[in-house]
């Protein structure tokens, strides 16, 4: 048996654990030990005329706070779940399905004709700026036969020149005179002045080629020197562009090289003796190698010096360089594309 310890009610049924009226925890109900030696009494018989007293039964009603900590654990939380879209949201999902496509579909239409409208556009200015082009090179050309010209076919293959047609030209002038003598280009410049002639026509361009020229003193008199110009060409129509590789073959031979740019004579390497300069009127070979900006020179087959072209003047044309009333002759010139 249990009981109650708050409200002392007595419980029979041994699986019980806490009370039906108050929710107190039951106790184990420990009857008195027996006492053999006392009187028992006999309750008075039961008058089975009477019918028993009725009993009311009442639910107990357990208070929340009473209630053990594991019960209200197991109580469920709610939380908001997905609601199930109905048949109007499809309708609905449908429609603008629907109008992105069409939207899609209208920009790429939109931009397909804006291309093709651009390529068309783009076509005309081509043909029109190749035209115009083409225009402005002829009167270039027409000009001056000094000035190199863009087209690129006119920079292929090689070239080679002995001077037995009469290209270059001939003329005296207040500076110098320029002619053609025995197969050779000659050349000679007032007292204390220099003469450059560049080449007549714009296939003798000097960008990534190899320049080689015979030049030789004819009167072995020069005292500011001669020879090779490459990328030679005219600022404006009167300044000279270009560099030069020049030699002296006097009593003592030595080589400079110079650049001509707006108007002045500036040396780059000074004068510095050489050995393998051939002296007095003896004819030698000027070449010079151009590899994008760097040049490199030789005389008579052996490496004298380098320089870089800091101006970016290699769509220029070769030439030719003498000074101080020498007479010079030139012959065998070649170009040779890299």
């Amino acid at each position: 048996m249990k009981r109650c310890p708050s409200c002392h009610r007595s419980y029979t049924d041994l699986s019980l654990n806490f009370c039906l009226e108050d929710g107190t925890p039951l106790v184990a109900d420990v009857a008195p030990a027996s006492d053999p030696h006392a009187t028992v009494r006999y309750p008075s018989p039961r008058d089975t005329g009477e019918p028993p007293p009725t009993e009311i039964y009442r639910q107990p009603m357990p208070m929340l706070n009473q209630v053990p900590e594991m019960i209200r654990q197991q109580q469920p939380q709610w939380s908001p779940g997905p609601t199930a879209p109905g048949k109007k949201s499809n309708a609905v999902w449908w429609v603008l399905g629907g109008l992105a496509v069409v939207a899609i579909i209208g920009v790429g239409l939109v931009v397909m004709i804006i291309a093709l409208a651009s390529l068309g556009t783009d076509a005309n200015a081509n043909s029109n700026g190749n035209s115009n082009s083409s225009v402005r090179t002829a009167n270039r050309n027409s000009a001056s036969t000094n000035q190199p010209s863009t087209n690129s076919s006119s920079t292929s293959g090689a070239i080679t020149d002995d001077f037995s047609d009469h290209k270059w030209g001939a003329t005296k002038s207040q500076f110098g005179d320029t002619w053609y003598e025995d197969g050779e280009y000659h050349m000679r410049s007032r007292e204390k002045m220099y003469v450059v002639m560049y080449a007549p026509v714009n296939e003798y361009t000097t960008e990534n080629a190899t320049v080689r020229v015979r030049a030789r003193s004819v009167d072995g008199n020069e005292t500011l020197g001669y020879g090779l110009i490459i990328h030679g060409k005219r600022k404006g129509g009167s300044q000279l562009e270009d560099y030069a590789l020049l030699i002296y073959t006097g009593d003592e031979p030595r080589y400079q090289i110079v650049m001509h740019k707006d108007g002045n004579q500036t040396p780059l390497v000074g004068w510095t003796s050489s050995e393998i300069i051939r002296s007095g009127t003896n004819p030698n070979q000027l070449e010079a190698r151009i590899d994008g900006d760097q040049i490199s020179f030789y005389i008579n087959g052996q490496y004298v010096n380098r320089i870089t072209d800091k101006e970016n003047l290699k769509n220029g044309l070769v030439g030719f360089y003498t000074s101080d009333a020498a007479e010079v002759a030139f012959d065998d010139l070649e170009i040779t594309r890299n």
